[in-house]
């Protein structure tokens, strides 16, 4: 005579084997969004870009150019004043079927300006307490990685003058790009 449980793991054996048969690993986790700087991120749309950007202007309009080619590439532009530190940018980005695959913030300091490693200085500061520690990138860059998504700090200088650059970007967005260009003519041999 069969026990009980013989004939109960007789009947649950092959169930369990057919679990473990389909079960998938898992899957690992996304990279973590990166956060907003100064209310703007990679990917972000363009109605977003456009109300955040007339909330910051500095006595400005923002100004917006689409592609000569296609209505889904366009870039925008405009000077803002950041009111969290009054800190102005020219805020630039380019828009790919509507989100941007680049969004780019400026600031010099020119050479009768005071400004400049103070500049560089402040902006790695901010960066940091954003975005955390950074991975170095060339003499003067920065960056910080998610997945497709990354931030970099990028500054330059001659004498007292610094010119910094912020600038976010969406590779996923970006790969997109590619179904408006047009392929360069061949050459003949």
């Amino acid at each position: 005579m069969t026990s009980p449980r013989l004939a109960l793991c007789a009947l649950v054996a092959p169930l369990a084997l057919a679990a473990q048969a389909t079960a998938r690993p898992p899957a690992s986790p996304a990279p973590p969004a990166p956060p907003a700087y100064r209310g703007f991120t990679p990917g972000i749309s363009y109605r977003a870009f456009i109300e955040r950007a007339r909330a910051l202007a500095d006595s400005d309009v923002v100004r917006c150019q689409t592609s000569s080619h296609t209505a889904q590439l366009m870039e925008c532009g405009v000077v803002i004043r950041d009111p969290s530190d009054v800190a102005r940018f020219y805020l630039s980005g380019h828009f790919v079927e509507g989100n941007a695959d680049v969004v780019a913030l400026y600031d010099s300091a020119g050479f009768s300006d005071a400004r400049g490693v103070p500049l560089v200085n402040r902006t790695k500061k901010d960066l940091t307490r954003v975005f955390g520690r950074p991975r170095p990138i060339g003499k003067s860059g920065w960056e910080w990685r998610y997945g497709r998504k990354l931030v970099r700090f990028n500054w330059r200088g001659r004498g007292t003058a610094r010119w910094i650059s912020v600038t976010l970007i969406d590779r996923d967005v970006m790969d997109r790009i590619g179904r408006y260009a047009t392929p360069a003519a061949r050459r003949k041999s």
